[in-house]
């Protein structure tokens, strides 16, 4: 057993037989405690460390293929002498489109390793919407996997940059990077190669949807990175004999830094997949030696209600870590499963504060202790109910709720030494980035930053996650911003007008979409499933139809969807003609009485 780790220079803790709440917190603190922001002590440059002390010690696992540290320095080092080659400055952007892989990470790593930063872009984007976020980021050079090349090519009509294409993989082009890259050695960079990158510098955009409209790009510093990393390292008390199950995106922060990067600065292992398989999951976990496993709410929902398997308590899994577990889901999935220990925390990309649950308390988000509130500068404000906007009070101030009242979740911006209280890096919009700044909130001059969530904290301090202020809802562990949808719904033939919004259904994390329409004569069920499916990421096609006479607006002209939502999509309670997305019989389908059971009983896929 390795004790006292040290890696990279960073400590990561101690480890221990049973999982301590107080050594928990004293693991992530230590390992964060000395990343000041011109340490030169970037995730790249650990994985050189590794490599050159641990070199044949396994970095990367995937179906197909395995990368040493050895060999992940070596290759990153391609990709950083093909980023020098073609003219990638500090601060010049790499756009990546690519589904789950060691070479995903290894691109990310090499091109960043020179100071470029890297567009980690959603691979369930299409046409206007990646576009979008092609565009946000200004690139110098695009990646794209053969396999999304049609998606790539739905989007590249609606582009406002241009850009150099590379493909990943098997294609008829030119400019096929993983054959390029050969060309390349993969040795150590010499002195006159390397950059002085430190922590401050940008390393990543990351996107996010936020509360409303397109996705914005969050910028993600090394700094950002390494604490991500560091910090998680320690709470989870990461061994280097330990081994990451990663099924998320790598385009997202969790699954790809959070769950990655604790990993890589302790010199363990991530097996990382392609995507998550209900079916296969525990046979996997059980057959590539896992010892944690990185979760989102409704991956949990999903391994709770299937069949039982042979494998699943077969496992040596000692602790998951994730966030959006609900209570119910929580009991049972650490029961039946027999999962020691279950780290649930709240966080957000470009979030500036994050909240721990570190004593495994079911569904609850976190909870900062006492000696740790200076550290963790965190409020929940009360907010108007129909405008969404925090509300004042006489002084013109913010007003705190009180205990088990619900309130918009804020963050004090602002850092110490170290660079890690309250920061707020912002997107690439600075007109974005100031909607989510709040001024002269508790006293005059200080700035706070929004989540746009709605929490409420009980009496020994516990918080717990109540909604999303805002159009925008989470489904499938995606965030769907309903004007991206209205926008693609308004563009089919027969609709004359749209509203989103989300829905709850029993034993479903999130909501899932629903759509109010306003249609004519032309309109065509078939035609609209096919239309959205083009237009959008599966995740935020519409679940249930509502066709509505007359769509009720406010004296502004704004849809009043307050109604829609708390009417639902019960036929006994609703006149309008009703409609589900049966994805078995690939077809939206009548909703009577009998089929809104068998939704609500969770016999139907949603």
């Amino acid at each position: 057993m390795i004790r006292n780790q040290t890696v990279g220079g960073q400590s990561v803790g101690a480890s221990s037989s049973t999982f301590s709440v107080a050594k928990a917190w004293m693991r992530a603190l230590e390992a964060t405690s000395e990343l000041g922001e011109h340490s030169l002590n970037t995730l790249p440059s650990v994985i050189e460390h590794h490599a050159g002390r641990r070199a044949d010690a396994v970095a990367l696992i995937s179906s197909t293929s395995r990368l040493s540290y050895r060999r992940l320095s070596q290759l990153s080092n391609r990709y950083a002498r093909w980023a020098l080659a073609e003219g990638v400055g500090v601060g010049d952007v790499v756009c990546l489109l690519m589904h789950n892989s060691p070479e995903y990470l290894a691109i990310w790593l090499g091109v960043t390793r020179i100071g470029g930063v890297v567009a980690l872009l959603n691979t369930n984007l299409v046409g206007a919407s990646l576009a979008h976020c092609i565009t946000t980021a200004m690139p110098k050079h695009t990646i794209v996997e053969a396999a999304l090349l049609p998606a790539f090519r739905s989007a590249e009509e609606h582009l406002l940059v241009k850009s150099a294409l590379w493909v990943f993989g098997e294609a008829r082009t030119q400019n096929r990077i993983d054959t390029e890259i050969t060309r390349y050695s993969g040795a150590r960079l010499r002195k006159s190669e390397r950059r002085p990158v430190t922590l401050s510098h940008k390393a990543l955009l990351i996107y996010t949807s936020g509360t409303t409209g397109l996705p914005k790009a969050a910028n993600v510093s090394h700094h950002r990175i390494m604490t991500w990393s560091c910090w998680f390292a320690g709470m989870l008390d990461v061994q280097s004999s330990d081994r990451m199950y990663d099924c998320l995106p790598l385009y997202h922060s969790v699954g790809g830094i959070v769950a990655v990067g604790a990993m890589l600065v302790s010199g363990g292992s991530v097996i990382v997949r392609e995507k998550f398989s209900a079916t296969r999951f525990w046979s996997d976990v059980v057959e590539s030696e896992a010892t944690l496993f990185q979760y989102i709410g409704e991956l949990c929902r999903y391994l709770v209600n299937a069949p039982q398997c042979g494998a699943e308590q077969q496992h040596k899994l000692r602790l998951c870590c994730g966030n959006g577990m609900r209570r119910d889901v929580w009991e049972r999935f650490k029961q039946r499963f027999q999962i020691p220990h279950i780290l649930e925390f709240y966080a957000a990309t470009e979030g500036n504060f994050s909240l721990f649950n570190v004593e495994g308390a079911p569904g609850a988000i976190g909870r900062v202790p006492p000696f740790l509130t200076h550290r963790f500068p965190a409020a929940l404000i009360r907010v108007d109910p129909t405008s969404g906007e925090p509300a004042r009070d006489p002084r013109g101030y913010f007003m705190r709720v009180g205990v088990n009242e619900i309130g918009e979740a804020i963050g004090r911006v602002g850092v110490d030494s170290n660079g890690i209280i309250g920061r707020f890096e912002g997107y690439t919009s600075a007109r974005e980035t100031e909607k989510k700044i709040l001024r002269d909130v508790f006293a005059a001059g200080d700035v706070w930053f929004r989540t746009g969530d709605l929490m409420r904290m009980d009496a020994k301090g516990f918080y717990y996650f109540v909604d999303r202020i805002g159009d925008t809802f989470r489904w499938k562990g995606e965030n769907v911003a309903t004007s991206e949808v209205e926008e693609a719904l308004a563009t089919c033939e027969g609709v004359v007008e749209a509203a989103v919004y989300g829905v709850r259904v029993p034993g479903c994390e999130g909501r899932a979409g629903m759509a109010a329409l306003v249609v004519n004569g032309a309109f065509e069920l078939a035609n609209l499933r096919r239309h959205v499916r083009t237009k959008l990421p599966e995740y935020a096609c519409p679940v249930f139809l509502r066709l509505c006479p007359g769509m009720e607006v406010t004296e502004t002209f704004k849809q009043k969807k307050r109604r829609l939502i708390e009417d639902g999509y019960d036929p006994d309670l609703i006149a309008d003609e009703l409609y589900f997305d049966d994805r078995g019989l690939g077809m939206y389908v009548r909703l009577d009485v009998p089929l809104l059971a068998r939704i609500e009983e969770g016999q139907m896929e949603l």
